[in-house]
């Protein structure tokens, strides 16, 4: 993103220059009696958004240009990001990521719910193009609450683990191992302390449970 040098547009003007603006505005408009009544405010608000893709603390450089902004988080001068702005709001509504520059989009991102944050992101884990992981903030706090993972290649998720209350620990993993579209085992923390405490199979009961000595589902 290309940073102005405000210091140098100042000293362009100089303060003579503001002070006659000022005065010449100021007795025009006092001698118009219905200026109060019918001036309205014109003024545009605008949003400035900054991206740091490559998430080392530091704002990427972008290049935007009617809703689309380029973005070089390397600064190598090729984007290895895209992010588009639908409707115009000034807030990105998707972001595409192609973290290694090898010229296929990695990841992808959207702000669904259209509240202005990113809240589905989507992800070729592997690198065959076809995406294999999908995360999701579904109660729109900014932090992913649900991951679901397809393992196998099939196209079918058949891992999905869940925070649902949004501890940043997951409450819940549930595994499709033989791809039927039903759930074979899940691993639950009951209790909300941290562990998977307990498991649910086709081989075993509900409310039955195997664990190591740390907690932790075997």
């Amino acid at each position: 993103m290309s940073e102005y040098d405000e210091t140098a547009v100042e000293e362009d003007v100089t303060a003579e220059d503001y002070t006659a603006e000022e005065e010449v505005v100021t007795e025009d408009y006092a001698a118009d009696d219905t200026y109060e009544d019918t001036y309205e405010d014109t003024s545009v608000s605008t949003v400035t958004e900054s991206f740091d893709v490559d998430g080392d603390g530091y704002a990427d450089s972008t290049i935007s240009s009617d809703g689309v902004t380029l973005i070089d988080s390397d600064g190598d001068g090729d984007a290895e990001a895209i992010a588009t702005d639908y409707d115009g709001d000034g807030i990105s509504d998707d972001l595409m990521v192609d973290a290694d520059g090898d010229g296929s989009v990695e990841s992808y991102a959207a702000d669904t719910d259209g509240d202005g944050m990113l809240d589905t992101y989507e992800s070729d884990t592997d690198g065959d193009g076809i995406t294999d992981q999908v995360s999701v903030d579904s109660n729109a706090d900014g932090y992913v609450d649900s991951v679901a993972t397809d393992s196998n290649g099939d196209g079918y998720a058949d891992t999905v683990a869940t925070d649902y209350n949004a501890d940043g620990l997951v409450d819940e993993i549930s595994v499709d191992s033989n791809a039927d579209g039903t759930a074979d085992t899940v691993l639950a923390d009951t209790d909300e302390d941290g562990f998977l405490d307990t498991a649910y199979t086709e081989a075993v009961p509900e409310g039955d449970s195997f664990q190591s000595q740390t907690g932790q589902v075997i």
